[in-house]
């Protein structure tokens, strides 16, 4: 098969972006990085923090238009629709509350006298898949939770969200609206009652986003969390039954999505988080793929 690099969250990054592709071994042709042998899978957050957002638009976009690239949805680009996306009773889809505001803030200043350019982009942002899947792996931007994503593509052609599913989406009853959460934003447990703790952005949290690849059983709420902290309690999760979680028997699947720190590496032989947190001073992270079953951590390419 053809390598496929999968690239994590860039975040405005453009220049990391460009280190990574040129050493991986991308070169620019009529102004779209191209490989004589290999493509490019992004899995989503290509906007939003970073210095350089319409820069990194202008280098995932074309490699995407002209068949050198595939780029997948991300809980940024989608939180961008519904935020510019009108209710029809009144308002927008996500709320234009401060917190959401200052998510989008720097999205918004880069795209100043440039509304044209930025619906433009929105559009584009309609066209990208929640995820994908080929017979030797699957990639996805924060979590392939398998009921979630057998029900997505009953419902969505394509694996995309038309004007019509994005609506559908934001209603928190419907069936959508859960697997489009846990597919972008990933599997969050809620804590015991009275338990909170503040997040890297200093929200408090009653929920901690969960190893969706562990298996439950006997795990407790610090051992199942995906980013380690003191305030989480060493409590075993009691309703898990060990059934619900991303075996060693799977197909390797690729996401991002979760600030993770420190030297790449994998979560399982099988399983593979691309987001190290190159918009906190961490590291743009590429895994190439060769077709392997059993992934290695000498696939790894950072940016730097």
């Amino acid at each position: 098969m053809k390598k496929i690099d999968l690239i994590g969250d860039i975040h405005g990054h453009a220049d990391e972006l460009i280190a990574l592709l040129k050493k991986l071994g991308y070169e620019k042709e009529n102004g779209v990085f191209t490989h004589e042998y290999r493509t490019a899978l992004f899995v989503g957050d290509y906007i939003d923090r970073g210095p350089k957002i319409r820069e990194t638009l202008h280098i995932v976009r074309p490699m995407v238009e002209n068949g050198h690239a595939i780029a997948l949805m991300g809980n940024h680009e989608y939180n961008a629709l519904c935020f510019h996306q009108e209710e029809r009773e009144g308002g927008h889809l996500r709320r234009h509350s401060i917190k959401n505001i200052l998510q989008h803030y720097e999205t918004l200043q880069q795209f100043k006298n440039r509304q044209d350019e930025y619906d433009n982009h929105l559009e584009w942002f309609k066209t990208l898949p929640l995820f994908y899947e080929n017979e030797n792996f699957r990639a996805v931007h924060a979590c392939w939770d398998p009921v979630h994503i057998k029900y997505l593509k009953g419902r969505l052609p394509d694996a995309r969200l038309t004007d019509e599913l994005l609506h559908e989406s934001v209603n928190k009853d419907s069936a959508l609206h859960k697997a489009v959460e846990v597919t972008l934003k990933g599997q969050e447990l809620s804590l015991p009652s009275g338990l909170t703790f503040q997040d890297k952005d200093g929200f408090f949290r009653t929920e901690i986003r969960s190893k969706w690849w562990e298996n439950p059983v006997n795990a407790t709420y610090s051992s199942i969390s995906v980013h380690k902290d003191d305030q989480l309690p060493e409590i075993v999760i009691e309703h898990n039954n060990g059934l619900d979680y991303y075996s060693e028997n799977e197909k390797p699947v690729f996401f991002g999505h979760y600030w993770l720190k420190g030297t790449p590496e994998l979560q399982k032989m099988n399983v593979c988080c691309l987001d190290y947190s190159v918009a906190k001073q961490g590291e743009l992270v590429a895994y190439t793929f060769k077709g392997e079953r059993t992934l290695s951590n000498s696939n790894f390419t950072i940016a730097r």
